[in-house]
């Protein structure tokens, strides 16, 4: 049974390391086509349909691009479609969603003093809000509020502050901005999957046929282009921010979600319009870094006492850690050894929030994070960094038998 959650661990590496690869591709793509549509001139000579060029080097060689806003006169024998990296993108990060946090619920996802609900009734919340995420775009992309590009992006941005502040009483801190980029990310891919290729497969088929396009696919795709153009830099900070607890796990975590979003359209704003070449507006920046000063803020707020917290409920599972007869070595060791910096009020120099918001103060504490105690102190050196409290061997063969015994029933 403990040689599963060796294999377990390896899987989500395997399925996070594609997911690093295919969204490298999927915003790598996107940030070059971002670029070289707003890069594009008008110069007379342009082929009939051609709205405009661009001449680029690269490689040792030089590039010569034209774009037809409609189509070409004719079809071209060989076209590339870019869809497969965002496909892929998104299809490797549900598949980490469920290792990581379906698997792994009662750790990463549920944190009974937000919400007290089952595995089951927390992934299936996760799931849905996913699907109807998106369904809630999409209609309001096709409404009359639609019509009005920058209208409906804000409309969709308060949505969003809607959504951050509805993980966070759902979820653990971690899982909450996490769901937020799954959210954003799902709204993004579903912009291609459903609206841009095929908007754009209509219009090669009318081209295959000889009829004339209709143009107002290409500007119902740019829409949802640009959409996703303005999300894809928070999508990209959710994804990263697990690694953060001064950002997830702080009383106004949802506040620093939503200020995220608003920092994310501030530097796009700059690249889009230095890419246009319609100058630099360096006061983007300056607006970014006092986002990011109030973000900080934010995160160092003391949390608000409303009465003395609520005592965790140990679930069955923590309940049969805690019972195990190695427990209490266990805890003297882990408390000796780890929660100098994994504490409420870390007391190790230059550590003021426990790593990954990880506390291993109390005996539920301990009992709640034993997978992730065997794997990274027990079954490999990963902590303490360098060893820099001095555990032992022994030490680490009592963390491996506790665990191992545990899970064995003995």
């Amino acid at each position: 049974m403990y040689e599963y959650a060796i294999a377990w661990e390896w899987l989500s590496f395997a399925v996070r390391w594609l997911h690093v690869i295919t969204a490298i591709a999927w915003i790598g793509s996107s940030f070059y086509f971002i670029a070289l549509d707003l890069g594009l001139v008008k110069r007379p000579g342009l082929p009939v349909g051609a709205y405009g060029e661009e001449w680029q080097v690269h490689g040792g060689g030089f590039y010569h691009i034209q774009k037809y806003l409609v189509a070409p006169a004719s079809m071209p024998e060989h076209l590339t479609w870019f869809k497969w990296e965002s496909y892929a993108t998104w299809l490797s990060g549900f598949a980490l969603l469920a290792v990581v946090y379906y698997g792994g619920a009662d750790l990463f996802l549920i944190d009974r003093t937000v919400l007290d609900i089952e595995p089951w009734q927390a992934i299936a919340l996760s799931v849905g809000s996913l699907a109807v995420g998106w369904i809630l775009y999409d209609l309001l992309c096709k409404s009359p509020l639609g019509k009005n590009t920058w209208g409906l992006m804000v409309f969709l941005y308060l949505v969003l502050i809607a959504m951050a502040w509805g993980y966070t009483q759902i979820f653990t801190g971690r899982a909450a901005f996490l769901h937020l980029g799954a959210f954003t990310a799902t709204i993004m891919s579903a912009n291609v999957f459903f609206i841009i290729i095929p908007n754009q497969k209509i219009v090669v088929a009318d081209l295959i046929a000889g009829r004339t396009p209709d143009p107002k696919y290409g500007v119902i795709a740019k829409q949802r282009s640009l959409h996703n153009n303005y999300l894809t830099l928070p999508v990209i900070f959710f994804m990263l921010s697990n690694h953060y607890p001064l950002a997830f796990a702080t009383e106004f975590n949802w506040i620093i979600a939503a200020l995220v979003f608003l920092m994310g359209v501030t530097i796009r704003h700059w690249f889009n319009t230095t890419h246009a070449r319609k100058g630099k507006p360096t006061w983007t920046w300056l607006v970014t870094v006092l986002i990011f000063i109030v973000i900080m803020w934010l995160s160092t707020v003391p949390k608000v006492l409303t009465g003395e917290e609520e005592q965790a409920r140990l679930s069955m599972r923590e309940q049969t850690f805690v019972a195990n007869g190695h427990f209490e070595a266990v805890r003297d060791v882990v408390q000796g050894r780890c929660s100098m910096c994994h504490a409420a009020e870390p007391v190790w120099e230059g550590i003021a929030r426990a790593p990954k918001n990880v506390k291993l103060e109390t005996d539920g504490e301990i009992a709640a994070h034993a997978r992730e105690i065997y794997l990274q102190a027990g079954r490999s050196h990963a902590m303490p960094p360098g060893n820099i409290t001095d555990l032992s061997s022994e030490e680490r063969k009592l963390l491996v038998a506790w665990y191992e015994t545990t899970v064995q029933g003995k």
